[in-house]
């Protein structure tokens, strides 16, 4: 039986990782989990799996846990000393890493340097500390398994062939809600409306960031520390359909796609019983009769310009990335409590780009401070946008 830790419970991944071992209970143990604020899901998670450590976001909602839990047996810790603790913990052999944004670098980074195997799906932590997360797992020989259903086809298709083999990453996405709204409407787009994610049912977060194609932007930099390829060898193509979740070309010209529902299931379970594969019998089955024509398009890099911004990022390197995430994750907070529209999202990241010292990513403190200073920089150019 697999022991696994999870960061990021009550958010969508975690909510799917604990639905697919809760169907497989002779493959997988829950040891510990961390969580922000929904008590009301840890709560009911907790009693059903029976964690030994639980990690909440403050001391006060740790002391309501344990009133909520009464006499079920689980040590409840809080802050990032607990997150850590959930992903170091001892009989964890594999940390699910689904934390929001730049809050899973530390705690990753720990189960790594414990030896922990990682079924990753915090895409923003490549991105701020790629270079230093992938040198990580190789000196401490553990396994960095993607979860993003981009990532996971790739290693699907990779597994097994030499690196050498490989001319190209295609990065498929579904374009959004926004693929066929003229450009002239978007100053107007609504929160509401970019919620509405054609294909995919995640978190606020990831869905505005697929409706700027960030999110893409996103897995383009964490492909290339994921997978040790050049930016020329990362392409994106639009694929409104998301049947084909990505392909690599080969060398010879051959294309190898990996196609599925669109069900975050299937890459979950995957990473958490790789190297085997389980049977999902719950889930339907691809049909491609009755998918019909598959459709591919280029991006259109006028229309959503965050996917421009994040190769300009991978091609600065340093701490540019980091600026990028920071400064998108800040933009994506206030536009989803109203105070900034979505066409400020692009517009605001170029210019907190543009300001930024870019300097090389020595340390972890190095990309922390970077961190912190693009969220005040973000945030008061905000403040004087509106002031004015």
């Amino acid at each position: 039986m697999k022991a696994i830790s999870i960061l990021g419970s009550t958010g969508s991944i975690g909510v799917t990782t604990l639905d697919v071992v809760g169907r497989f209970p002779e493959r997988f143990r829950v040891v510990a989990m961390a969580a922000g604020q929904n008590l009301d899901l840890l709560a009911e998670q907790v009693r059903r799996f029976k964690p030994e450590l639980v990690s909440v976001a403050t001391p006060a909602l740790a002391a309501e846990l344990r009133q909520r839990l009464g006499r079920q047996r689980a040590e409840i810790v809080h802050g990032l000393d607990g997150a850590i603790a959930v992903a170091t913990h001892t009989d964890a052999r594999l940390l699910m890493s689904a934390m929001v944004g730049a809050l899973g670098l530390r705690p990753t980074l720990a189960a790594i340097k414990a030896g922990k195997d990682i079924a990753f799906a915090n895409k923003e932590v490549l991105v701020v500390a790629g270079e230093m997360m992938t040198r990580s797992v190789r000196e401490h020989g553990v396994h960095l398994l993607p979860v993003d259903s981009e990532h996971n086809a790739i290693f699907q298709c990779l597994e097994g062939r030499e690196r050498s083999t490989l001319r190209r990453i295609i990065l498929t996405a579904s374009g959004g809600p926004f693929r066929e709204l003229p450009i002239e409407r978007f100053a107007d787009v609504t929160v509401a409306d970019a919620l509405k994610h054609p294909t995919w049912r995640m978190g606020s977060k990831i869905t505005i960031d697929s409706a700027t194609l960030m999110n893409k932007g996103l897995e383009v930099i964490e492909a290339r520390w994921l997978f040790d390829v050049a930016r020329e060898q990362i392409s994106v193509v639009i694929h409104p359909q998301s049947v084909i979740h990505s392909m690599v070309e080969m060398v010879d010209g051959s294309v190898l796609a990996e196609m599925a529902i669109p069900d975050m299931a299937i890459p979950i379970a995957f990473a958490l019983a790789w190297p085997e594969r389980l049977e999902l019998g719950h889930l339907p089955r691809l049909s491609l009769a009755d998918c019909g024509r598959l459709s591919f398009e280029e991006p259109d890099y006028r229309k959503f310009p965050c996917l421009g911004l994040a190769y300009e990022a991978l091609s600065a390197g340093g701490t540019m990335p980091a600026c990028l995430n920071a400064a998108n994750e800040e933009m994506v907070a206030a536009f989803l409590a109203g105070r900034a529209r979505f066409v400020d999202i692009p517009r605001c990241i170029e210019t907190v780009m543009e300001r930024h010292p870019n300097a090389p990513a020595r340390t972890l403190e190095d990309l922390l401070e970077v961190d912190e200073w693009t969220r005040r920089e973000t945030r008061n150019l905000l403040e004087r946008r509106y002031a004015s």
